[in-house]
């Protein structure tokens, strides 16, 4: 059943005061999420698999996330970090401490990712004295001034917006000698603050590279005394079946940021960093709203649900996903490679064109799926899905891909 024409026009001619700028994957208006699925104004279900840019990681309208979220709007609702403590805060920072290896044990809480990422840069260039920041061709970090200058998975993000932030480098994904060379010929180490990086690349592609790629950052920034900076906006909160990706390889960074799935949905960013890196001092930097008691609640129940068996979940349904994929499309001539680590799963299609008529296949069946990179689909679905959804998903995705090489119309 698709959602009247007429009601959908009609809110458009109402959104007529929305900026442009915002773009949509999907002509849909949405009315409610439940669990897994998201409905649109007519009733319709779609399984959610793009899960807002992987943001509500626990799917729609989960329980404890938000009775958690009405308790706390009964008895608190306006930030109070300015003028003093506030227990849940404190409690938040001190789970998400123990979350990640020692030293990193000092939080700061903002929106956003890309709050994250501006406070990461303001902190590593004061305590180093240094300017540079290296980041990657392919990662995604945000688009304010500061994160955008860090972002090079598309140009359309950065085209007619410079100049941007001096000092940035941008070196090859997945090659730690690119590294080296930009040492070599543009920047010397001496003056390069932090490496930044996505330990899985989320916007540029869902691309997972080799443990040892990290690990040799690791040994770059120690034997330069340049910090190590993990952006885990998207990889982060049990995505890739761990709490956070940098699990998988081993490396510890010197900061770390977290955001979308955080808080299921609900505006909160942090900034987890070394004691000894956190020492700017009061007023040095701040948010008015960071740490807002409602998504601090949402985060509460959020991270207390994750650690209790939704990381597990993530990594067991991930892997059966993956695999389901691979056996479906393994004679599927438009499909180039399967990649992916728990519950985030990118799709290669040979061309641009043939990934946006897979997405839009998908969705018209019922199966929302978001593209990223040049010419690639992620699956990005809730932690909370069960290995028959993640079928169901992988049957429609397959069937799209099948009709699209037809030529059938998106």
């Amino acid at each position: 059943m698709d959602e009247p024409v007429t009601a959908l026009a009609d809110l458009a001619a109402q959104a007529k005061h929305l900026s442009p700028v915002l773009g949509r994957y999907f002509e849909r208006s949405w009315d409610h999420g439940e669990g897994h699925r998201l409905y649109d104004t007519s009733g319709r279900a779609y399984l959610d698999f793009a899960n807002g840019i992987a943001v509500t990681a626990l799917g729609h309208h989960h329980p404890r996330v938000t009775a958690a979220i009405h308790a706390q709007a009964d008895k608190l609702i306006g930030p109070t970090g300015a003028i003093g403590y506030s227990e849940p805060v404190v409690t938040l920072a001190r789970m998400l401490a123990e979350t990640l290896p020692p030293p990193i044990d000092t939080v700061m809480f903002l929106n956003s990712g890309s709050e994250a990422i501006d406070a990461s840069l303001k902190l590593v260039r004061r305590v180093s004295g240094r300017p540079g920041i290296i980041a990657f061709r392919g990662g995604f970090h945000g688009r304010t001034l500061g994160s955008l200058s860090l972002t090079a998975s598309k140009s359309k993000y950065r085209r007619r917006f410079g100049p941007l932030l001096p000092g940035a480098y941008h070196a090859t994904y997945g090659d730690a000698a690119s590294v080296e060379e930009l040492f070599a010929t543009v920047t010397a180490p001496d003056d390069v603050a932090a490496i930044v990086i996505e330990p899985v690349l989320g916007e540029g592609g869902y691309i997972v590279p080799p443990p040892e790629f990290l690990r040799r950052l690791r040994a770059i920034a120690d034997r330069h005394g340049i910090m190590l900076v993990f952006d885990e906006v998207q990889s982060g909160m049990g995505r890739t079946g761990k709490m956070f990706a940098a699990e998988h390889s081993g490396v510890v960074p010197d900061i770390l940021l977290a955001a979308k799935g955080i808080a299921s949905g609900m505006p909160l960013g942090a900034m987890i960093a070394k004691k000894e890196i956190m020492t700017w001092p009061a007023g040095s930097h701040g948010s008015t709203i960071a740490g807002n008691p409602v998504a601090i609640a949402a985060g509460l129940a959020t991270l207390d649900l994750l650690e209790g068996e939704l990381c597990a979940n993530s990594a067991r349904v991930g892997t059966l996903l993956q695999a389901t994929l691979q056996q479906k499309l393994q004679r599927e001539t438009i499909v180039t490679e399967i990649r992916g680590v728990g519950l985030m799963i990118g799709v290669e299609l040979a061309t641009p064109d043939l990934a946006g008529a897979v997405a839009q296949l998908c969705f018209k069946r019922g199966l929302l799926l978001l593209e990223c990179g040049k010419k690639s689909i992620r699956f990005s679905p809730p932690l909370i899905i069960t290995e028959a959804q993640a079928t169901v998903a992988a049957d429609v995705f397959a069937g799209a891909c099948h009709d699209a090489r037809a030529g059938a119309p998106a």
